[in-house]
């Protein structure tokens, strides 16, 4: 079975409360798994990596096969790609994380998804409502 991730990370502050959001769609677009969760203080390029780590981590749990994943942060899915080095000694251990989790797969493509996409603002909305709620409970 060949799935779609869709992943993104919040960050109110940088660093700052953060939280990571995901959706799994198979190949006709069905939803197989949805996640939200609160993270602590990261980064939002930190968040970005750690939703993708978790979606990765849930998909092998569905497929070995094909895993396009979609994100928002140009950032990750260029270094991800190889295309931009990292420099930061804080994601560089998440970027080693997604790089372990690649070889689950018979192949893996990050590709930047504009913020307009319907998905991306789906999972955007879910990490958002998750630090709402910790805003909310903290004052």
């Amino acid at each position: 079975m060949n799935v779609t991730i869709y992943s993104d990370g919040a960050s109110r502050g940088n660093p700052g409360d953060s939280a990571i959001a995901y959706m799994i769609l198979d190949e006709a677009g069905k939803v197989l798994k949805k996640h939200a969760r609160y993270l602590g203080k990261r980064t939002n390029n930190q968040a970005e990596y750690e939703a993708l780590i978790s979606a990765l981590t849930a998909a092998a749990q569905i497929t070995n096969q094909n895993v396009t994943c979609k994100l928002d942060s140009e950032l990750v899915a260029k270094q991800l790609n190889g295309l931009y080095r990292v420099r930061n000694p804080e994601l560089k251990p998440l970027w080693q994380k997604a790089q372990q989790l690649k070889q689950k797969y018979k192949k893996v493509a990050f590709t930047h998804t504009a913020r307009t996409n319907p998905h991306i603002q789906e999972v955007d909305l879910a990490a958002n409502h998750i630090l709402n709620k910790v805003t909310k409970t903290n004052t």
